[in-house]
């Protein structure tokens, strides 16, 4: 209880002696009373107006022609044109990512020419544009009119193809989407190696585990929380990059799209479905997004963990283990 000293006496008290009183609720309350801030109303104001005025514009403007969107959205030529657009994203991510550990396991390596190697890769496909090298996939044939396989410096060839029979659109596209994203895979998956603590490293070392045990069971998974949000965000950027394919026909979501509105000139009506289609798509991907990101927060136990100390703690104990 606190006291506050009072001057004065009290009636029949000793002279010079102090009077303890105890504060009313009245004393302590507080009156907490926020400052008017004019400006943030007048900005949400403003920012309303601005949506429902563009929102307004965009439906009724009729030169959209929302019927011809509403016709072509679930076209069977469209959504053939999806199915590739999701498969060139998730094999190219896949991929993308074996590259990108396997370069960024010889960038962390200790041989120099290792290191030299993997940091050349990454300079070379970092450093030019994505779409000089989905062009240069594509005419590979110029420069290797023959792919074959066999004793290396003119030797005999067990196996040969021709190039324009094997490097088509959706070949070319592959190899460029995916190799490029190993490249910046490369240096997320480094960033997150090199954010484990080296001891983790030696403790693996001092149990008499080998390095790739060390690296697959101790190091990835805690380098997964900083993995993780990169690579979604480079997975979200993976969907609306395959657009570039368009430029070689790789027969994506874009190349169908452009195919439709160059024969009925539809080309605004056709961009909006094509768009409609990668929000959705990159709509989902951000949902998957969080979720992993939630499983791999720094709060969060992996589920088998729980359940082994769910095992171990017996009684009631159990819901405070798991939780």
């Amino acid at each position: 209880m606190t006291h506050r000293k009072m001057p004065g006496t009290a009636p029949g008290a000793a002279p010079g002696a102090t009077t303890a009183v105890t504060p009313s609720d009245d004393d302590l309350s507080l009156q907490v009373s926020r400052r008017p801030r004019p400006g943030r109303w007048l900005a949400v104001l403003a920012a309303a107006l601005l949506a429902v005025w563009l929102a307004y514009t965009v439906i009724v403007n009729p030169n959209l022609h929302w019927d011809i969107v509403a016709e072509y959205q679930f076209d069977g030529v469209i959504l053939k044109g999806l199915g590739v657009t999701i498969q060139l994203t998730l094999v190219s991510m896949a991929l993308g990512i074996v590259i990108g550990v396997l370069v960024a396991v010889m960038q962390l390596s200790d041989s120099p020419v290792l290191r030299l190697t993997a940091g050349a890769y990454t300079w070379f496909f970092r450093g030019t544009p994505l779409l000089v090298q989905l062009i240069f996939w594509f005419n590979l044939a110029l420069l290797f009119p023959v792919i074959s396989i066999g004793v290396p410096f003119d030797g005999p060839k067990l196996i040969s193809w021709q190039s324009n029979q094997i490097i088509t659109g959706f070949v070319a596209a592959l190899l460029g989407l995916s190799i490029n994203e190993g490249a910046y895979m490369a240096e997320i998956v480094r960033a997150g190696i090199q954010s484990v603590d080296p001891g983790q490293r030696e403790a693996g070392a001092s149990i008499g585990m080998s390095n790739r045990q060390i690296l697959s069971r101790i190091i990835l998974p805690q380098a997964m929380r900083v993995i993780i949000p990169p690579f979604g965000n480079q997975f979200i950027s993976m969907l609306k990059t395959t657009s570039l394919v368009s430029v070689i026909a790789g027969a994506d979501l874009m190349t169908v799209s452009q195919h439709l509105y160059l024969a009925n000139f539809e080309v605004v009506a056709l961009l909006l479905v094509a768009s409609l289609w990668y929000l959705v798509l990159t709509t989902i991907a951000s949902i998957g997004q969080h979720a992993v990101e939630r499983r791999y927060s720094p709060g969060a136990a992996p589920p088998l963990r729980r359940r082994v100390l769910t095992n171990l703690v017996p009684g009631r104990d159990r819901k405070e283990a798991a939780a």
